[in-house]
């Protein structure tokens, strides 16, 4: 029998599985719109410190310089030595918008300053915070401050947003910025109803904004009034910037609705959908949502919800569905949009305008599941939002994060999203790359990092909070903990030093006949760690340190005893460029420098598609890690 619904093989926490009334997975069903960057003609008229690029790079050490390449793809902009007033050096697009997700890659050259503008109104700041530790309302990321000449001295500026934590990558680096915004609401007489909202806003993969409301205009807008609809605007008399890959996806079309909504409930333990008109149902009638309380049952029962879905425009949707403890069947129109939910399940489909048929199935069989109902749907030009209102007294797990004021250490398993694995071992229920011997070590100054005790290598720097331990102390806990700052991963781990003919040799794709054995840690009087392990005849020490104002971590090792002459390979990338005094950036993401080779000349070599740099060791090499 293959049953309609199904408890899910790999399911070890309710806690962490348990959904309030919104699903939020998925992307949105809308359709994102590059800004052309092949000329200027998006944007309004502008000084000539705007121009069209191939490339853009920044000097990690040199002031506000940013070097442009010929070509097209980047938006860059080189202020002039001397600024003249009356001159547009800043710029806007000819369209104007309303709701948006904002997505951005964007370079800060060293001390730089400038700031994105949601319909020209409300700056999100762009600057080089580069290794500061409290952010404040004018670091990059931050919601700026409104203003108000009229107000004291020293509260001249207010609500302003600091950031929740210092995502920034160092200057020169490519940083990835994410934002959904809200529009302000009006009324028919054009009185404002509602403030516009930063509803999320993520700087390099880490959310440090939520749900933030937005009283009126931050300083420096266009305007000081508030509008439906507005341009992008960005900052250009401060400081060297550059753009590209600027996404921007619309919304504010008519959602769908729900109405004429009944349900019936049938007591029973259903892992197939019955026939319902052979079986009476419990209970019936007509509800205003789609909740599981129209039953008093907690466990073993059915409810079917019937109603009318009216769509206003045609188009692709796209629905998230919610159904803890058991399974569920979404249909409409009578067609099966999601046809088996295990937990949670996800559908789209074509709807023509109008109004038609809609039928929700939820089947609750697991007993330490608490019921509950999510759906959300998005499409053409419709954020996704919840057709299901939040429960009230829904119990949901705070999360166990754990900081390091100190020098802080924590042995647990550490997941590599997007690196792939096989067999059981060194992988997790995802498929993904488990570091089953890793040690994350913590900092006060907020730069942390992850070891791998198997192979002798770093598998992850971060910038931030340290980790959250949830998904290893919670419940029935899987052992894995996950960084909580803007992260930098090294991909899959493999051994840091081993033994070539020629440095054109392929590395060791894993231990085996290295000899290698893991002899734990010392602590120094501040807790800090040194590695110890053995490898192909040699001992070596690893040494790990936070370099100066949070830049990122200087890693020495010391080799003894070497039977054959070792190479170490400090990383790997799509694209290794040298720059100056042996630093080289990886894939525009992260600097390597070498301090101290001995001697030993570098070498950034092909390998299996990649490119990885890699040098010669004697007894003693140093490089640090700046991100």
């Amino acid at each position: 029998m293959n049953p309609l619904f199904s408890l899910p093989r790999l399911l070890f926490n309710a806690g962490l599985l348990a959904l309030s009334g919104s699903v939020m997975a998925q992307p949105p069903a809308s359709r994102s719109v590059s800004v052309p960057l092949t000329d200027l003609s998006a944007f309004q008229k502008t000084s000539a410190n705007w121009r069209i690029v191939g490339d853009a790079s920044a000097s990690l050490t040199q002031a506000n310089t940013l070097s442009t390449q010929p070509g097209t793809g980047v938006l860059a902009n080189v202020p002039p030595a001397k600024f003249e007033n009356g001159q547009p050096y800043n710029i806007q697009t000819v369209q104007e918008f309303g709701d948006i997700d904002l997505e951005l890659d964007y370079m800060m050259a060293k001390g730089s300053n400038s700031g994105v503008y949601l319909q020209g109104r409300y700056e999100v700041q762009l600057l080089d915070s580069w290794g500061v530790r409290m952010p404040k309302a004018g670091d990059n990321g931050s919601i700026y401050e409104r203003w108000d000449e009229s107000r004291p001295e020293g509260s001249k500026g207010y609500e302003g947003h600091p950031a929740r934590q210092n995502a920034s990558r160092a200057p020169g680096l490519w940083q990835h910025l994410k934002i959904s915004f809200q529009a302000p609401r009006f009324d028919a007489s054009g009185k404002k109803t509602e403030n516009a909202k930063i509803v999320r806003l993520e700087l390099n993969g880490v959310l440090i904004h939520e749900n933030v409301n937005l009283s009126g205009p931050t300083r420096g807008p266009i305007a000081n009034n508030e509008k439906p609809t507005g341009p992008l605007f960005i900052q250009g008399d401060h400081g060297p910037v550059a753009f590209r890959n600027i996404q921007i996806t619309t919304y504010g079309r008519p959602r769908p609705e729900l109405t004429n909504l009944n349900y019936e409930v049938y007591k029973g333990k259903f892992e197939q959908e019955p026939a319902y008109g052979k079986l009476p149902p419990e209970a019936k009638g007509p509800t205003s949502d789609l909740s599981p309380f129209v039953t008093t049952l907690n466990n073993e029962f059915l409810v079917r919800y019937t109603g009318t879905l009216k769509v206003q425009e045609a188009g692709e949707y796209r629905f998230n569905l919610g159904v803890p403890g058991g399974g569920g069947v979404l249909r409409i129109n009578n067609k099966p949009v999601i046809a088996k939910a295990d937990w949670r399940g996800n559908g789209r489909v074509e709807l023509p305008a109008g109004e038609m048929p809609f039928e929700l199935i939820y089947s609750k069989f697991v007993d330490w599941a608490k019921p509950n109902i999510g759906l959300a749907v998005s499409g053409p030009g419709i954020r996704e939002y919840s057709l299901t209102s939040p429960i009230a007294d829904e119990e949901s797990t705070d999360p166990i994060i754990v900081e390091a004021p100190t020098n802080t250490l924590l042995r647990s398993f550490m997941d590599l999203p997007g690196v792939p694995a096989t067999g059981l071992m060194g992988q997790n229920n995802r498929g993904a790359y488990r570091v089953t011997h890793a040690v994350s070590v913590g900092s006060p100054e907020q730069v942390h990092y992850t070891y791998d005790l198997d192979n002798g290598s770093v598998v992850q720097v971060w910038r931030g909070t340290f980790l959250d331990t949830t998904p290893m102390w919670n419940d029935r806990g899987d052992g894995s903990s996950r960084p909580t700052g803007m992260v930098q991963r090294f991909g899959r781990p493999a051994l840091m030093l081993a033994p070539l003919a020629t440095d054109q040799v392929a590395w060791p794709t894993d231990t085996t006949g290295s000899r290698f054995r893991p002899k734990g840690y010392m602590l120094d009087d501040q807790d800090r760690p040194t590695f110890r392990y053995t490898s192909f005849g040699a001992t070596v020490q690893d040494q790990l340190r936070v370099l100066d104002n949070s830049h990122g971590l200087r890693r020495e090792l010391t080799v003894q005893n070497a039977a054959t002459p070792l190479y170490a390979r400090l990383v790997t990338g799509t694209a290794i460029r040298p720059l100056e005094n042996g630093l080289y950036m990886v894939d525009g993401q992260v600097y390597v420098r070498i301090d101290n080779a001995e001697g030993a000349v570098p070498v950034v070599r092909s390998s299996n598609g990649k490119q990885e740099l890699i040098v010669p060791v004697k007894s003693k090499l140093t490089y640090s890690i700046l991100f």
